[in-house]
Protein backbone atom coordinates (compact mmCIF):
# COMPACT_ATOMS: atom_id res chain seq x y z
CA UNK A 1 0.00 0.00 0.00
CA UNK A 2 1.21 3.09 -0.59
CA UNK A 3 -0.06 6.33 1.07
CA UNK A 4 1.35 9.81 -0.71
CA UNK A 5 1.13 12.34 2.12
CA UNK A 6 3.47 15.22 1.40
CA UNK A 7 1.15 17.35 -1.20
CA UNK A 8 2.86 20.78 0.40
CA UNK A 9 5.46 19.26 -1.31
CA UNK A 10 4.35 19.08 -4.92
CA UNK A 11 0.81 17.68 -5.63
CA UNK A 12 0.03 15.26 -8.62
CA UNK A 13 -1.09 17.20 -12.03
CA UNK A 14 -5.36 17.08 -12.50
CA UNK A 15 -5.93 13.83 -15.08
CA UNK A 16 -8.44 17.07 -16.32
CA UNK A 17 -5.66 19.50 -16.39
CA UNK A 18 -3.32 17.05 -18.39
CA UNK A 19 -5.59 16.35 -21.13
CA UNK A 20 -5.83 20.35 -21.27
CA UNK A 21 -1.61 20.86 -21.73
CA UNK A 22 -1.24 17.90 -23.99
CA UNK A 23 -2.12 19.38 -27.83
CA UNK A 24 0.81 22.23 -26.41
CA UNK A 25 3.17 20.02 -26.62
CA UNK A 26 2.70 18.44 -30.30
CA UNK A 27 0.33 20.92 -32.12
CA UNK A 28 0.08 24.20 -30.75
CA UNK A 29 3.57 23.93 -29.98
CA UNK A 30 4.33 28.06 -31.10
CA UNK A 31 6.18 30.63 -29.61
CA UNK A 32 4.24 33.60 -28.35
CA UNK A 33 6.46 35.82 -30.05
CA UNK A 34 6.17 34.48 -33.54
CA UNK A 35 4.45 36.73 -36.00
CA UNK A 36 2.39 34.05 -37.76
CA UNK A 37 -0.85 31.97 -37.14
CA UNK A 38 0.94 29.16 -34.57
CA UNK A 39 2.63 31.98 -32.78
CA UNK A 40 -0.49 33.98 -32.83
CA UNK A 41 -2.91 31.33 -31.52
CA UNK A 42 -0.34 30.75 -28.62
CA UNK A 43 -0.39 33.99 -27.77
CA UNK A 44 -4.26 34.56 -27.76
CA UNK A 45 -4.40 31.26 -25.62
CA UNK A 46 -2.33 32.78 -23.23
CA UNK A 47 -4.47 36.02 -23.10
CA UNK A 48 -7.12 33.97 -22.35
CA UNK A 49 -5.34 32.28 -19.66
CA UNK A 50 -4.27 35.54 -18.06
CA UNK A 51 -7.88 36.40 -18.06
CA UNK A 52 -9.15 33.82 -16.61
CA UNK A 53 -7.02 33.93 -13.65
CA UNK A 54 -7.61 37.91 -13.45
CA UNK A 55 -11.63 36.73 -13.19
CA UNK A 56 -10.87 34.34 -10.12
CA UNK A 57 -8.31 36.81 -8.71
CA UNK A 58 -10.99 39.94 -8.86
CA UNK A 59 -7.79 41.53 -10.73
CA UNK A 60 -7.15 42.73 -14.25
CA UNK A 61 -5.47 41.06 -17.01
CA UNK A 62 -2.80 43.50 -16.91
CA UNK A 63 -1.85 42.70 -13.61
CA UNK A 64 -1.38 39.17 -13.88
CA UNK A 65 2.90 38.04 -14.38
CA UNK A 66 3.80 34.59 -15.61
CA UNK A 67 6.72 32.93 -13.76
CA UNK A 68 8.59 29.97 -13.56
CA UNK A 69 7.06 29.33 -10.07
CA UNK A 70 6.73 30.78 -6.13
CA UNK A 71 10.18 31.19 -5.54
CA UNK A 72 10.63 33.30 -8.74
CA UNK A 73 7.15 35.29 -7.82
CA UNK A 74 8.49 35.72 -4.16
CA UNK A 75 12.12 36.47 -5.25
CA UNK A 76 10.67 39.27 -7.85
CA UNK A 77 8.11 40.82 -5.56
CA UNK A 78 10.89 41.53 -2.87
CA UNK A 79 13.91 42.17 -4.64
CA UNK A 80 12.15 43.98 -7.71
CA UNK A 81 10.00 46.03 -5.51
CA UNK A 82 12.69 46.66 -2.93
CA UNK A 83 15.17 47.56 -5.95
CA UNK A 84 12.43 49.63 -7.51
CA UNK A 85 11.06 51.40 -4.86
CA UNK A 86 14.47 52.03 -2.60
CA UNK A 87 14.51 56.02 -2.89
CA UNK A 88 11.29 55.77 -0.96
CA UNK A 89 12.50 53.57 2.29
CA UNK A 90 14.68 50.90 2.83
CA UNK A 91 12.87 49.17 5.73
CA UNK A 92 11.19 46.43 5.38
CA UNK A 93 8.91 43.76 7.60
CA UNK A 94 8.15 40.39 6.91
CA UNK A 95 8.21 37.19 9.51
CA UNK A 96 10.31 34.87 11.06
CA UNK A 97 8.22 31.74 9.07
CA UNK A 98 8.22 32.69 5.67
CA UNK A 99 8.83 30.67 2.50
CA UNK A 100 12.90 30.31 2.16
CA UNK A 101 12.28 32.11 -1.03
CA UNK A 102 11.19 35.47 0.83
CA UNK A 103 13.13 35.29 3.82
CA UNK A 104 16.76 34.48 1.12
CA UNK A 105 15.44 37.93 -0.50
CA UNK A 106 15.17 39.39 2.35
CA UNK A 107 18.59 38.54 3.91
CA UNK A 108 20.47 39.53 0.62
CA UNK A 109 18.83 42.38 0.78
CA UNK A 110 19.95 43.21 4.11
CA UNK A 111 23.22 41.97 3.79
CA UNK A 112 24.35 43.08 0.32
CA UNK A 113 22.10 46.24 -0.59
CA UNK A 114 22.03 48.17 2.79
CA UNK A 115 18.31 47.56 3.27
CA UNK A 116 16.86 46.99 7.49
CA UNK A 117 14.63 43.83 7.83
CA UNK A 118 12.03 43.39 10.74
CA UNK A 119 11.82 39.97 11.47
CA UNK A 120 8.55 39.66 13.31
CA UNK A 121 8.09 36.37 15.48
CA UNK A 122 4.39 34.80 15.31
CA UNK A 123 3.30 33.49 18.94
CA UNK A 124 2.94 29.40 19.84
CA UNK A 125 0.42 28.83 17.12
CA UNK A 126 2.37 30.34 14.40
CA UNK A 127 0.09 33.06 13.91
CA UNK A 128 1.68 37.12 13.16
CA UNK A 129 -0.85 40.03 14.52
CA UNK A 130 -2.33 43.48 12.90
CA UNK A 131 -0.70 44.99 15.98
CA UNK A 132 2.93 43.55 15.50
CA UNK A 133 2.71 44.95 11.49
CA UNK A 134 1.43 48.59 13.65
CA UNK A 135 4.13 48.12 15.91
CA UNK A 136 7.10 47.38 13.37
CA UNK A 137 5.95 50.29 10.95
CA UNK A 138 8.14 52.97 10.55
CA UNK A 139 8.31 56.07 7.91
CA UNK A 140 10.78 54.38 5.99
CA UNK A 141 8.83 50.96 5.80
CA UNK A 142 7.97 50.47 2.05
CA UNK A 143 7.39 46.61 1.52
CA UNK A 144 5.29 44.29 3.86
CA UNK A 145 5.54 40.78 3.12
CA UNK A 146 3.46 38.04 5.15
CA UNK A 147 2.71 34.76 3.68
CA UNK A 148 -1.30 33.83 3.85
CA UNK A 149 -1.04 30.51 4.76
CA UNK A 150 2.54 28.45 6.22
CA UNK A 151 3.81 25.80 4.26
CA UNK A 152 5.27 23.74 6.97
CA UNK A 153 2.38 24.17 9.82
CA UNK A 154 -0.27 25.10 8.05
CA UNK A 155 -1.37 28.34 10.05
CA UNK A 156 -3.47 30.66 8.10
CA UNK A 157 -2.17 34.76 9.07
CA UNK A 158 -5.08 37.29 8.96
CA UNK A 159 -3.94 38.73 5.71
CA UNK A 160 -7.53 40.57 5.22
CA UNK A 161 -6.92 42.65 8.31
CA UNK A 162 -3.09 43.17 7.97
CA UNK A 163 -3.87 44.28 4.50
CA UNK A 164 -6.79 46.40 5.26
CA UNK A 165 -5.08 47.95 8.18
CA UNK A 166 -1.80 48.80 6.17
CA UNK A 167 -4.86 50.09 3.66
CA UNK A 168 -5.96 52.41 6.41
CA UNK A 169 -2.62 53.85 7.30
CA UNK A 170 -1.72 54.32 3.97
CA UNK A 171 -4.98 56.77 3.42
CA UNK A 172 -3.95 58.16 6.87
CA UNK A 173 -0.55 59.06 6.11
CA UNK A 174 -1.41 60.36 2.82
CA UNK A 175 1.30 57.95 0.93
CA UNK A 176 1.90 54.76 -1.18
CA UNK A 177 4.30 53.01 1.35
CA UNK A 178 4.32 50.69 2.64
CA UNK A 179 2.93 47.62 -0.30
CA UNK A 180 1.78 44.46 0.67
CA UNK A 181 2.70 41.23 -0.69
CA UNK A 182 1.55 37.81 0.39
CA UNK A 183 2.81 34.24 -0.79
CA UNK A 184 -0.23 32.44 -1.20
CA UNK A 185 1.06 29.03 -2.91
CA UNK A 186 -0.50 26.87 -0.05
CA UNK A 187 -3.40 28.44 -0.15
CA UNK A 188 -4.65 28.03 -3.71
CA UNK A 189 -6.57 25.20 -3.06
CA UNK A 190 -8.58 25.97 0.24
CA UNK A 191 -8.85 29.91 0.45
CA UNK A 192 -10.34 33.18 -1.02
CA UNK A 193 -7.81 34.82 -3.51
CA UNK A 194 -9.40 37.82 -4.02
CA UNK A 195 -7.21 40.37 -4.01
CA UNK A 196 -9.77 43.08 -3.20
CA UNK A 197 -10.96 41.22 -0.47
CA UNK A 198 -7.33 40.41 1.13
CA UNK A 199 -6.03 44.39 0.64
CA UNK A 200 -2.81 43.26 -1.15
CA UNK A 201 -0.51 44.93 -3.50
CA UNK A 202 1.07 41.88 -4.55
CA UNK A 203 0.47 37.36 -4.91
CA UNK A 204 2.39 34.91 -5.60
CA UNK A 205 1.04 31.43 -6.97
CA UNK A 206 2.17 28.32 -7.94
CA UNK A 207 1.38 25.84 -10.04
CA UNK A 208 2.66 22.53 -8.59
CA UNK A 209 0.91 23.06 -5.17
CA UNK A 210 -3.29 23.38 -6.98
CA UNK A 211 -2.52 19.82 -8.88
CA UNK A 212 -1.16 21.93 -11.77
CA UNK A 213 2.38 21.50 -13.42
CA UNK A 214 5.52 22.43 -12.09
CA UNK A 215 8.22 24.90 -13.37
CA UNK A 216 5.03 28.04 -13.84
CA UNK A 217 3.62 30.61 -11.19
CA UNK A 218 2.26 33.86 -11.73
CA UNK A 219 2.75 37.03 -9.37
CA UNK A 220 -0.22 39.50 -9.21
CA UNK A 221 1.13 43.11 -9.49
CA UNK A 222 -1.41 45.61 -8.83
CA UNK A 223 -1.72 48.35 -11.07
CA UNK A 224 0.91 51.16 -10.41
CA UNK A 225 3.38 49.25 -8.73
CA UNK A 226 6.62 49.10 -10.18
CA UNK A 227 8.86 46.27 -10.31
CA UNK A 228 12.80 45.71 -11.66
CA UNK A 229 13.48 42.62 -13.46
CA UNK A 230 15.42 39.89 -12.06
CA UNK A 231 16.71 38.83 -15.36
CA UNK A 232 16.81 40.35 -18.74
CA UNK A 233 16.53 39.20 -22.60
CA UNK A 234 13.39 39.79 -23.78
CA UNK A 235 9.75 42.19 -23.85
CA UNK A 236 7.94 39.13 -22.57
CA UNK A 237 5.53 39.59 -19.65
CA UNK A 238 6.20 43.75 -19.81
CA UNK A 239 9.80 43.14 -19.56
CA UNK A 240 9.82 42.22 -16.09
CA UNK A 241 10.24 38.35 -16.87
CA UNK A 242 11.67 37.98 -19.99
CA UNK A 243 12.16 34.44 -22.28
CA UNK A 244 9.83 32.18 -23.91
CA UNK A 245 6.83 31.59 -21.96
CA UNK A 246 5.68 28.22 -21.22
CA UNK A 247 2.54 27.49 -22.93
CA UNK A 248 1.82 24.51 -21.86
CA UNK A 249 2.11 25.58 -18.06
CA UNK A 250 0.19 28.22 -18.30
CA UNK A 251 -2.69 27.15 -19.64
CA UNK A 252 -2.21 23.98 -17.32
CA UNK A 253 -1.65 26.26 -14.23
CA UNK A 254 -4.93 28.15 -15.30
CA UNK A 255 -7.06 25.43 -15.68
CA UNK A 256 -5.96 23.68 -12.32
CA UNK A 257 -6.72 27.52 -10.27
CA UNK A 258 -10.43 27.50 -12.11
CA UNK A 259 -10.84 23.94 -10.85
CA UNK A 260 -9.37 24.42 -7.25
CA UNK A 261 -11.05 27.52 -6.46
CA UNK A 262 -14.09 25.59 -7.86
CA UNK A 263 -14.05 22.66 -6.01
CA UNK A 264 -12.42 24.30 -2.91
CA UNK A 265 -15.46 23.98 -0.21
CA UNK A 266 -16.05 20.82 -1.09
CA UNK A 267 -12.67 19.75 -0.86
CA UNK A 268 -11.81 21.74 2.25
CA UNK A 269 -14.62 19.83 3.94
CA UNK A 270 -13.60 16.50 3.24
CA UNK A 271 -9.90 16.96 4.14
CA UNK A 272 -10.75 18.60 7.51
CA UNK A 273 -12.62 15.77 8.57
CA UNK A 274 -9.87 13.37 7.40
CA UNK A 275 -7.41 15.92 8.86
CA UNK A 276 -8.84 15.82 12.47
CA UNK A 277 -8.75 11.93 12.39
CA UNK A 278 -5.15 11.85 11.78
CA UNK A 279 -4.22 14.49 14.11
CA UNK A 280 -6.18 12.95 17.16
CA UNK A 281 -5.43 9.57 16.33
CA UNK A 282 -1.87 10.39 16.60
CA UNK A 283 -1.74 12.13 19.91
CA UNK A 284 -4.12 10.16 21.66
CA UNK A 285 -2.22 7.04 20.93
CA UNK A 286 1.29 7.93 20.57
CA UNK A 287 2.49 9.92 24.07
CA UNK A 288 5.26 12.64 23.88
CA UNK A 289 3.42 14.06 20.43
CA UNK A 290 2.69 17.94 19.86
CA UNK A 291 0.43 19.54 17.06
CA UNK A 292 2.73 22.65 15.73
CA UNK A 293 0.47 25.19 14.29
CA UNK A 294 -3.33 26.46 15.03
CA UNK A 295 -5.50 24.06 16.07
CA UNK A 296 -8.01 25.11 14.09
CA UNK A 297 -7.20 28.41 12.16
CA UNK A 298 -4.97 26.00 9.66
CA UNK A 299 -5.48 24.22 6.16
CA UNK A 300 -7.78 21.47 6.20
CA UNK A 301 -4.72 19.23 4.22
CA UNK A 302 -2.27 20.18 7.05
CA UNK A 303 -1.30 18.31 9.83
CA UNK A 304 2.44 18.88 11.13
CA UNK A 305 3.28 16.74 14.41
CA UNK A 306 6.56 16.70 16.52
CA UNK A 307 7.31 13.16 17.71
CA UNK A 308 9.42 13.31 20.98
CA UNK A 309 13.12 11.84 21.35
CA UNK A 310 13.20 10.81 18.21
CA UNK A 311 14.76 11.86 14.91
CA UNK A 312 12.08 13.14 12.13
CA UNK A 313 14.30 12.29 9.25
CA UNK A 314 14.76 8.88 10.49
CA UNK A 315 10.97 8.06 10.74
CA UNK A 316 10.22 9.33 7.38
CA UNK A 317 12.50 6.73 6.70
CA UNK A 318 10.76 4.15 8.27
CA UNK A 319 7.56 5.62 6.95
CA UNK A 320 8.73 5.03 3.42
CA UNK A 321 9.53 1.73 3.88
CA UNK A 322 5.97 1.08 4.92
CA UNK A 323 4.91 3.41 2.07
CA UNK A 324 3.88 6.46 3.67
CA UNK A 325 5.53 9.22 1.96
CA UNK A 326 5.60 12.40 4.40
CA UNK A 327 8.44 14.97 4.74
CA UNK A 328 10.42 16.88 8.08
CA UNK A 329 9.40 20.25 6.23
CA UNK A 330 9.66 22.41 3.36
CA UNK A 331 10.93 20.35 0.40
CA UNK A 332 13.32 23.26 -0.57
CA UNK A 333 15.01 22.32 2.27
CA UNK A 334 14.91 18.49 2.63
CA UNK A 335 18.49 18.38 1.30
CA UNK A 336 19.66 20.50 4.76
CA UNK A 337 19.92 18.71 8.07
CA UNK A 338 19.03 22.24 10.07
CA UNK A 339 15.89 21.63 11.64
CA UNK A 340 12.95 23.97 10.60
CA UNK A 341 13.21 27.54 11.40
CA UNK A 342 9.28 27.93 11.59
CA UNK A 343 9.21 25.14 14.20
CA UNK A 344 12.43 27.11 16.12
CA UNK A 345 10.55 30.35 15.42
CA UNK A 346 7.23 28.97 17.59
CA UNK A 347 9.38 28.94 21.08
CA UNK A 348 10.15 24.97 20.96
CA UNK A 349 14.19 23.49 21.10
CA UNK A 350 16.02 21.85 18.27
CA UNK A 351 14.88 18.49 20.14
CA UNK A 352 11.21 19.45 18.99
CA UNK A 353 11.81 20.60 15.98
CA UNK A 354 14.43 17.52 14.54
CA UNK A 355 11.05 15.66 15.38
CA UNK A 356 8.38 17.18 13.90
CA UNK A 357 6.91 15.51 10.48
CA UNK A 358 4.80 17.41 8.16
CA UNK A 359 1.51 15.39 6.86
CA UNK A 360 -0.13 16.95 3.75
CA UNK A 361 -3.54 15.29 2.43
CA UNK A 362 -4.39 15.68 -0.74
CA UNK A 363 -7.32 15.14 -3.17
CA UNK A 364 -6.42 11.41 -3.28
CA UNK A 365 -6.20 10.60 0.77
CA UNK A 366 -8.54 8.44 1.58
CA UNK A 367 -9.69 7.10 5.48
CA UNK A 368 -8.48 4.30 4.57
CA UNK A 369 -5.42 6.11 4.12
CA UNK A 370 -5.66 7.41 7.37
CA UNK A 371 -6.81 3.98 8.99
CA UNK A 372 -2.91 2.39 7.73
CA UNK A 373 -1.15 5.68 8.96
CA UNK A 374 -2.48 5.55 12.49
CA UNK A 375 -2.19 1.61 12.34
CA UNK A 376 1.47 1.81 10.82
CA UNK A 377 3.24 4.95 12.60
CA UNK A 378 2.35 4.12 16.31
CA UNK A 379 5.39 1.09 16.33
CA UNK A 380 7.91 3.08 14.13
CA UNK A 381 8.06 5.50 16.68
CA UNK A 382 8.09 3.41 19.49
CA UNK A 383 11.41 1.61 17.88
CA UNK A 384 12.96 4.61 17.08
CA UNK A 385 12.42 5.87 20.63
CA UNK A 386 13.95 2.59 22.61
CA UNK A 387 17.18 3.09 20.05
CA UNK A 388 17.15 7.54 20.54
CA UNK A 389 19.31 9.02 23.04
CA UNK A 390 17.36 12.08 22.93
CA UNK A 391 15.17 12.89 25.97
CA UNK A 392 12.84 16.22 25.30
CA UNK A 393 11.89 18.09 28.74
CA UNK A 394 7.88 17.07 29.14
CA UNK A 395 6.38 20.94 29.21
CA UNK A 396 6.71 21.14 25.36
CA UNK A 397 4.24 17.80 24.99
CA UNK A 398 1.83 20.64 24.75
Amino acid sequence: MQVYLDNAATTPIDPRVLEIMLPYFTEKYGNPSSFHTLGKQAKDDIDEARGQIAEILNARSDEILFTSGGTESDNLAVLGFARANQINGKHLITSAIEHHAVLESMIHLEKKEGFEVTYLKPDRDGLVSVQQIENALRSDTILVSIMYANNEIGTIQPIREIGNFIQKYRQEKKCAWPVFHTDACQASGYLDLGVEKLHVDLLTLNGSKMYGPKGVGLLFVKRGIKLLPLQFGGSQERGLRPGTENVSGIIGMTTALSLAQKDKEKESARLTELRDKLIHGILTSIPKTRLNGHSNTRLPNNANISFMDIEGEALVLYLDAAGIFVSTGSACTSASLEPSHVILALGMPYEVAHGSIRFSLGHETTEKDIDYVLKTLPPLVEKLRSISPVRVDEKYYV
